[in-house]
């Protein structure tokens, strides 16, 4: 497995987003290695964006990730108990970033069972953001993490045909007013681990 070059995150979230649907999520870790096919993510735009955590240009402690150069992992909390990972993209000074919003297990898939006290073969080890951060092992300690290195990754999957990829609105952002039905959410057809129903 090799890490996608830092010329991959160099573009906009919605090309982006698009982009990594297919692609390896790979988190190397004492514990050992384990790797997800991505199967849904969601672009967040930037300071227009109104469902964006730096939506007018905000920017914070916790945002300042997104405000750097792209290929760099943000991690929020959700709930006050469950990670997300983001993949920071565009260029520095562009707060775009990708969420991954589900995985499908394919290197690892003990380990990513145990660490979310489940049997292996359950869609729910990893058909949500928080749950595929829980199986995957990773957490605020990743926040800002380079990944165009050997810990975090994304990775092309040499062993899949590229998915048929469908499109829908973003999932839990009714507070975004116009900006609830852009259509930046992607998810690869009829994966068992996509997270919900499209909304479209």
């Amino acid at each position: 497995m090799t890490p996608l070059p830092r010329s991959f995150y160099e573009r906009d979230a919605v090309t982006v987003g698009r982009a990594m649907i297919g692609k390896l999520l790979v988190h190397a870790s004492h514990e050992g290695l384990c790797a997800g096919r991505v199967v849904e993510t969601e672009a967040y735009c930037g300071p227009e964006d109104a469902a964006a955590h730096s939506t007018g240009g905000r920017r914070t402690e916790r945002t300042e990730t997104m405000w750097g150069p792209a290929g760099h992992a943000y991690m929020f909390l959700i709930y006050g108990m469950h990670w997300c990972f983001n993949a920071v993209v565009a260029t520095e000074g562009v707060p775009h970033a990708v969420l991954v919003r589900a995985v499908e297990p394919v290197e690892g898939r003990a380990l990513m069972a145990v660490r979310r006290g489940m049997a292996d073969g359950r869609r729910e080890l990893s058909n949500g953001p928080g749950k595929l951060c829980a199986a995957l092992g990773l957490d605020a300690s990743h926040k800002g993490l380079d990944l165009v290195g050997e810990t975090l990754f994304l990775s092309e999957d040499p062993q899949e045909a590229p998915p048929v990829i469908k499109t829908s609105r973003r999932i839990n952002i009714d507070y975004a007013g116009d900006w609830v039905a852009k259509p930046w959410r992607w998810y690869a057809a009829g994966n068992r681990y996509v997270s919900v129903k499209p909304k479209d």
